[in-house]
């Protein structure tokens, strides 16, 4: 079984957000189980491209309407992965120091034509076509309609949605740059009046996939306008919860943590990564230390903090610190709380992926207030690392954390609103207080399971489900 995923992100080798740990990590878990799992991304000029070595594989030239452009597809020399990575090289478009941008129309269709045109030279196609979100929603529509992949309409593909927000939308002056079809269905690539590649994928895939099975029901009354479509194309869906890489996310081996340990050794390794982080951020390390890492964006909540932080401040003994960013006046009121707190709040205003590791380690609590949470990865690694998940009931949140009045081992709130999150924190410094409950609590997180062997295979079974139904 060859599987060839279609990808904008891949960690280790470009990271926005959890998009790359799951494409960074599904194929190594599907190729342990006996698959031939590999992906395809742009190659973008970061510091991974730049510290390893290529070799070139393919040189071709693209079209995108009226202009031309040579493409490039590369693939690593060395083995820094677990799968084989294939680039596509777009020197004009695509090698960029970013992976997005205010409009990446032009950039994400060059991928996806470069690399449909590499696959059709191909002596050995793959079996499967596995795209991810609206950055390649328009692989399964060409492979559909465009007359240039005839030959490739019988693979079957297979769109995961990671997060329905963003659907890549395009004006129809862009109609003409993709590949030659029957214009009579075009309708195909329309939702309100646009170009919405996200909802070209829906239409046109074989199989669409969630990334939590709670998230899937959510899309039907929730998508940011293609709720009617998803409702109409439901019997396509199915809702595959994501895993985490255990290797990666494993606080008895991890290179970013202060000191490493394992479940007979959690007090003291947590004590360390605590200590230093509160030494660091000047915290007291004697209270409940309470910790938020993400994008400072709407879907998260993160809106709210600043409120929530001044009367969780005023109120409660415990100490804060946030990592991350985004919204420009939200950054702004969490320094300027910063100020007004010294001893008891602090915040890290960016993103540092071994400050995340030690923050996962050394908090007791990671707060997760989302509007929208697909599936979430964040509050898997705090269970790993025996840190009490505080989320809102929603997304993979809901599939994912249970709460401790229900005989779970998080804290669950209703709506993501000040009052709601404020309450949720008041409990959590509750538990704290309960030392041998919350002791006990900690070796119960850490040993629930969600690496992705499970998730992995249950991909391989909807793909042969594919195969079969279509014999």
């Amino acid at each position: 079984m060859n599987i060839l995923h279609v990808s904008a992100e891949c960690f280790p080798v470009a990271k926005v957000g959890g998009l790359a740990d799951v494409v960074g990590a599904l194929p190594k878990y599907q190729n342990r189980i006996g698959a031939k799992s590999s992906v395809i991304m742009p190659m973008y000029n970061n510091a991974f491209v730049n510290e390893n070595t290529f070799e070139t594989l393919h040189d071709g030239q693209l079209k995108l309407g009226v202009t031309d452009f040579g493409f490039q597809i590369k693939v690593l020399k060395n083995l820094v992965l677990d799968f084989d990575t294939y680039f596509v090289h777009v020197k004009e478009l695509l090698f960029k120091d970013y992976v997005y941008s205010a409009d990446d129309t032009d950039r994400f269709l060059a991928f996806q034509i470069a690399a449909l045109d590499w696959i059709l030279q191909l002596d050995k196609k793959p079996d499967y076509i596995h795209c991810h979100d609206h950055h390649t929603g328009l692989i399964p529509f060409m492979l559909q309609e465009s007359y240039k992949y005839e030959l490739l309409n019988k693979i079957p593909v297979i769109t995961t949605i990671h997060n329905a927000q963003y659907q890549g939308w395009m004006p129809y002056e862009h109609l003409h740059k993709i590949p030659e079809f029957n214009l009579s269905n075009g309708g195909l690539l329309d939702w309100n009046g646009v170009i919405n590649p996200l909802a070209a994928a829906i239409k046109c895939a074989w199989r669409v996939t969630t990334v939590s099975p709670s998230y899937m029901e959510e899309l039907q009354q929730n998508a940011n306008g293609l709720e009617h479509l998803l409702l109409a194309e439901n019997k396509k869906f199915v809702g595959i919860l994501n895993g985490i890489d255990a290797e990666v996310w494993n606080p008895k081996t991890d290179q970013h943590l202060v000191k490493n340990f394992n479940i007979t050794s959690i007090v003291s390794g947590k004590k360390a990564n605590k200590d230093w982080l509160c030494k660091t951020f000047n915290l007291d390390p004697n209270k409940p230390l309470i910790a938020f890492i993400g994008r400072l964006v709407g879907e998260k909540g993160a809106e709210l903090l600043p409120e929530v932080f001044k009367a969780v401040l005023k109120e409660l003994d415990v100490s804060l610190f946030l990592l991350g960013s985004g919204f420009e006046e939200t950054e702004k009121q969490l320094l300027h709380l910063r100020e007004e707190n010294t001893g008891n709040y602090n915040c890290h205003i960016g993103y540092d992926e071994k400050l995340s590791h030690i923050v996962y380690a050394g908090a007791d609590f990671l707060l997760m207030p989302s509007r929208v949470e697909p599936c979430g990865l964040n509050q898997m690694y705090a269970l790993r690392y025996a840190t009490v998940p505080v989320v809102r009931e929603i997304g993979g949140l809901k599939d994912t954390v249970t709460d401790i009045n229900d005989d779970g081992f998080g804290i669950v709130h209703k709506e993501t609103t000040v009052e709601d999150i404020f309450k949720a924190i008041k409990r959590a410094e509750q538990f704290y207080k309960d030392n041998k409950l919350f002791k006990q609590n900690r070796k119960t997180m850490m040993q629930i399971d969600h690496s992705w062997e499970a998730s992995a295979k249950t991909y391989i079974n909807l793909y042969q489900s594919i195969t079969q139904t279509n014999d």
